[in-house]
């Protein structure tokens, strides 16, 4: 039975239709991020599960109960906001048990709740502060215990990170993931942040005016999306796209992109991951998508046995990230990303020789934006 089952659901505003036929399902214990750029209809969609927006039309069940038309209160949710939400007024001991006193649970429950999830986020300490004592992180911590407090069917996480400062943020994914692993809850979590989908999620469902594009595995949106858009948004840096001509060479799709006053660059279509689409394009433009670790410097000692395709573009920029290194490089029409490794010591303005990889590379349709292959 799934957690939570989300069927043709349809969300107007007046005129404006803001969810459109929004249709998923996951299974107790799955760790699903709505994402997607603003407006494109996750927080709506958020709200309308926890019955704070009721739906113009479709269907809402969790674990089996159609809960469409219920209130908030009786859907058996938990709800962590992006403004942490807490009584100003009370401890951060009364802040947990506040919703466990309004559903009248008895005293000796309330407290062995608060006492559970202040040692499960480590926060015993802090039981007899008030908000305004507080940093930004131990409130959000505060908010994340009250919704533990309780043992719903479901958590919703609204942008949850978002007031924290970049650190803070990092140590606080952390967190929310361990804390997922430790107890198995189910999780509905939003976010605009592709880095925080990409690390915390079981699931994804990538968003776009109004309508899910693609619900997969963070690996199926990142290596297989479905469009130009997908690609795009998911990834950091953001996937390179280049136009390109697909042609045939002793029966081999090839690419060919053209670079800047030299030879154009050719680049050989695997074998293995030809379509039968990819015939009907023959001669026309393409959008190839490459991601920067796509690209990798070329290295001398392994000599003919090395993978991908080997040229020499010129660097323009350089941009050194500790970790690694994105290289800025002249191709196709613009400039595509490459990231090396930190130990690399190519210059602005050098030549560099890079390896491109189109073992994982991709095709799109330009019109359309769909992928090909």
């Amino acid at each position: 039975m799934a957690a939570l089952e989300i069927n043709k659901v349809c969300k107007d505003f007046g005129s404006e239709q803001v969810l459109k036929d929004v249709s998923l399902a996951i299974d107790s214990g799955e760790f699903l991020i709505l994402v997607g750029p603003s407006g494109c209809g996750k927080s709506t969609l958020m709200n309308a599960i926890a019955g704070l927006e009721p739906v113009t039309s479709g269907e809402i069940c969790i674990a089996g109960e159609d809960v469409t038309w219920q209130t908030p209160a009786e859907r058996d949710i938990a709800m962590v906001f992006q403004s942490y939400a807490l009584y100003p007024s009370m401890t951060v001991r009364q802040n947990i048990s506040f919703g466990l006193e309004m559903r009248k649970v008895p005293k000796a429950e309330r407290d062995a709740a608060v006492e559970r999830v202040a040692d499960l986020l480590q926060m015993s300490h802090l039981l007899e502060r008030k908000p305004s004592q507080l940093s930004g992180g131990q409130r959000q911590r505060v908010a994340m215990g009250r919704a533990l407090a309780r043992e719903p069917k479901v958590y919703l996480f609204d942008e949850p990170l978002s007031n924290l400062d970049a650190k803070l943020r990092v140590d606080m994914r952390t967190e929310i993931k361990k804390l997922h692993q430790r107890l198995g809850t189910t999780i509905v979590y939003v976010t605009h942040d592709q880095i925080e989908a990409m690390t915390l999620a079981d699931c994804i469902a990538v968003m776009r005016d109004g309508r899910i594009l693609q619900l997969g595995s963070p690996d199926e949106v990142y290596n297989d999306p479905v469009d130009l858009f997908v690609a795009g948004f998911m990834g950091s840096p953001s996937m390179n796209f280049l136009t390109a001509t697909l042609e045939e060479d002793a029966g081999q799709y090839r690419l060919r992109v053209e670079t800047p006053q030299e030879e154009p660059l050719w680049l050989p279509w695997p074998r293995e991951r030809e379509t039968p689409a990819m015939g009907e394009w023959l001669g026309q433009s393409v959008i190839l998508g490459l991601r920067p670790e796509h690209f990798a410097e070329d290295d001398a000692r392994l000599g003919e046995h090395a993978e991908g395709v080997a040229f020499t573009p010129q660097i323009s920029v350089v941009e050194p990230t500790g970790a690694d290194i994105l290289l800025k490089l002249k191709l196709g029409e613009g400039e595509a990303t490459a990231r090396v490794g930190p130990k690399c010591r190519v210059m602005a303005g050098e030549r560099l020789v890079l390896r491109v990889d189109m073992g994982r590379a991709v095709l799109f349709d330009p019109e359309t934006e769909r992928r090909l292959a």
